[in-house]
């Protein structure tokens, strides 16, 4: 999702999201959360990831380039966007990959976009925003949502407990990017920034998939290399271009508010596919973090808007 640097959008608080963009990005960043377990059956995590990130890395540099922008980073630059990869894009796809496989995925995928929550408990004690009332409400109507699909979900066993901790790991390594992109912003186009920055976070991934891995090469079935690369395409690439679209056409607090169906979409999704619980306390936990999240949106200005490459 883009930073500060995104050029200039329409400033009219009434203008109508693209909605079929917005639909078009709910299903392909919704329905991508119960596919980690399926790409991950014949690989590790650390080389489905790797593979992933080089993939839609280079795409969206492509993507960028056939647009006429320059791929040019200033050099003073490279501290803050490596440092915002490690912490947002390096934390994310890892830790929310390992929890939509150890905990059902729509789970995972409610966990993972309680960010904003968390980037405005970061922004209070990082960069001395002020948490007014309603920010509050927001955190404790997120809180309570955590907490009750903690409690519905929650047994003894050491992966469900994981599972648990690592989705909310990769929301506060999303918020913690976002926080050091609004400290250090890079002036250039969000495509590019996250082209990069997928790159940059390919090396210490692709090192760790390495020494991790089977020392024996071989090659994955074929319906997994499908997954892989689609997930690698269309929701990592795709999926951001769109994104990318819908911040350049509408009000910040509009498009904002545009991925907040992703997770509604992951858990039917999860339920439909894998069979994950899908109950009233589900659906109330659901709830609870997305208002939570809805509401703390938009009454932030400018909102919290960078979101993961998924």
């Amino acid at each position: 999702m883009p930073s500060d640097a995104d050029p200039a959008r329409p400033s009219n608080a009434a203008s109508a999201a693209p909605w079929p963009l917005v639909a078009v990005l709910t299903l392909v960043w919704g329905t991508n959360w119960p596919l980690f377990a399926l790409a991950v059956q014949e690989v590790s995590v650390w080389t489905f990831r790797a593979v992933s990130v080089v993939v839609s890395g280079t795409v969206l540099l492509l993507w960028s380039r056939s647009q006429g922008e320059s791929l040019r980073i200033p050099r003073r630059h490279w501290l803050a966007t490596v440092a915002a990869a490690l912490a947002y894009l390096g934390v994310w796809n890892i830790a929310s990959t390992y929890a939509a496989v150890l905990i059902p995925s729509g789970q995972a995928a409610v966990l993972g976009f309680t960010m904003p929550l968390w980037a405005a408990l970061g922004g209070h004690f990082v960069l001395r925003q002020r948490l007014d009332a309603t920010s509050l409400l927001a955190l404790a109507l997120g809180g309570a949502g955590v907490l009750l699909l903690a409690c519905v979900g929650w047994d003894r066993s050491a992966s469900t407990q994981l599972g648990f901790a690592l989705g909310l790991l990769a929301a506060i390594g999303w918020a913690a990017g976002t926080l050091l992109l609004k400290r250090f912003p890079v002036p250039v186009s969000t495509s590019v920034l996250t082209g990069w920055q997928l790159l940059c976070i390919a090396v210490p991934i692709g090192a760790v998939a390495l020494v991790t891995g089977t020392r024996e090469w071989f090659l994955p079935s074929w319906p997994s290399l499908a997954v892989i690369g689609y997930i690698s395409v269309v929701p990592m690439a795709v999926g951001n271009a769109v994104w990318f679209r819908i911040v350049r056409s509408v009000p910040a607090h509009v498009a904002a508010l545009s991925p907040v169906l992703v997770p509604v979409v992951a858990m039917v999704t999860g339920a439909w596919v894998d069979g994950d619980p899908l109950g009233r306390y589900e659906c109330l936990a659901m709830a609870l973090c997305l208002s939570g999240v809805a509401l703390n949106l938009r009454t932030r200005t400018p909102p919290t808007r960078r979101g993961p490459a998924r």
